[in-house]
């Protein structure tokens, strides 16, 4: 089988060599990015149920799941929450097969649970947050696609699109790493800081800002000279990791809206402005390699939540990220690379209408020396299209 791959010059430059790059990270504790971790954590448990159950994944998604924001009232020392979080878990999912009912809503409800006491343990089930489900039957003609009858390779469910791309450059790796560094290692010794990490870089020429947006938790903020040093040990923190990833000039600046003398800061009691104001929706913040980079060519799929198998606005975002991150490690001279997987509906996942791979080469590097090392291991990836199922529902795949 001859898959249609391409490979082209990329005509513009490497996003490290042009002027002005923008990225942005939501952190696990914003609100887009809690139904985000939700609507993944439900798609997974749906997708082991079925499989412990009837033997295969069945039609179902997710990825509809909204966040209605609560009210609190924070105070030094503690306040509480007075309204809780309201999140939905919307979507589509079978409920019954060949005669035998299927717990789709008590499983759903099991995943959220577990997902936001390990990820958010600040926000107390039931109270600071309330989840509700209701997740109806998937369309006939969807499920036609899908296919009930077991195949080696699934049809696509759609007519659409996946994007990624690699390297990361310096200002993608710093913001990244930020946020993941200030939710892993910083909070593990400093639980003053909340979850809701938003993180936004700028560069401009070889001057790099970094912005942070920090909840602090007020349980752990005795006084506003407690909240000014938890804002100054955020700063000094991702200072030192920026400089540790660029020789560029860097600048940090921390929770910028704060106005001490107006008594305006970033307190909160649960540590996510979803408990005051902030809604949050499925798809609306990080991108499947966990950014947001509008230097870039961007799916508007959203891709939590959405089901592993055939849903190509998860599969080929997926898919299309790890083969440019393959093709950038295993093949030497490449600057810039990006790949654009394009579905067909109905058609093997495994031969898309067109895999576009569009490169930056190295100075002195000959695109057509590399051209062949390039198809290759996309036509390889591509073969081996069905992995990534297994590897989003074992939880190896981050989707946001």
């Amino acid at each position: 089988m001859r898959r249609n791959i391409r490979v082209s010059r990329l005509d513009r430059q490497a996003v490290e060599d042009q002027t002005v790059e923008i990225v942005e990270r939501k952190g696990i504790g914003h609100p887009d990015s809690i139904c985000d971790g939700l609507a993944e954590a439900v798609s997974r448990a749906l997708s082991q149920l079925y499989l412990d159950r009837v033997g295969k994944v069945l039609h179902y998604n997710t990825d509809e799941t909204q966040l209605v924001a609560g009210r609190a009232a924070p105070a030094f020392g503690g306040g509480e929450v007075i309204e809780p979080i309201y999140v939905l878990i919307v979507g589509r999912a079978t409920k019954e097969y060949d005669g035998q009912q299927l717990p789709v809503n008590s499983r759903a409800l099991a995943a959220a649970r577990e997902y936001l006491t390990e990820s958010l343990p600040a926000l107390e089930y039931g109270t600071d947050i309330v989840v509700d489900v209701r997740l109806g039957e998937g369309s006939g003609d969807l499920q036609d696609v899908f296919g009930e009858e077991t195949q080696e390779v699934p049809m696509a469910n759609d007519t659409s699109f996946g994007v990624g791309h690699a390297p990361l450059t310096e200002t993608e790796t710093i913001v990244y790493e930020t946020e993941h560094e200030l939710n892993t290692s910083y909070a593990a010794d400093h639980p003053e800081l909340g979850p809701d990490v938003k993180v936004m870089g700028k560069r401009e020429g070889d001057a790099i800002d970094i912005t942070v947006a920090a909840a602090m938790v007020d349980a752990h903020v005795p006084d506003l000279d407690a909240y000014d040093d938890a804002v100054e040990r955020v700063h000094a923190f991702v200072t030192d990791l920026a400089e540790s990833r660029t020789d560029r000039t860097v600048n940090v600046d921390v929770n910028t809206a704060d106005d001490y003398e107006a008594g305006s800061i970033y307190l909160t009691v649960t540590g996510t402005s979803a408990e005051q104001g902030d809604d949050g929706s499925v798809g609306r913040g990080n991108r499947a390699n966990g950014l947001i980079t509008p230097n870039r060519p961007m799916s508007m799929e959203a891709t939590s939540g959405k089901n592993p198998v055939n849903h190509i606005g998860k599969i080929y975002n997926v898919l299309s990220t790890h083969i440019a991150e393959t093709v950038t490690d295993e093949v030497d001279g490449i600057r810039d690379l990006q790949i654009r997987l394009l579905s067909q509906i109905g058609r093997p996942i495994d031969e898309p209408h067109v895999a576009d791979a569009q490169i930056v080469t190295e100075s002195g590097v000959d695109l057509a020396a590399i051209e062949d090392d390039v198809v290759a291991i996309v036509d390889a990836e591509l073969a081996d299209v069905t992995s990534v199922t297994r590897r989003v529902i074992d939880g190896e795949v981050s989707t946001f």
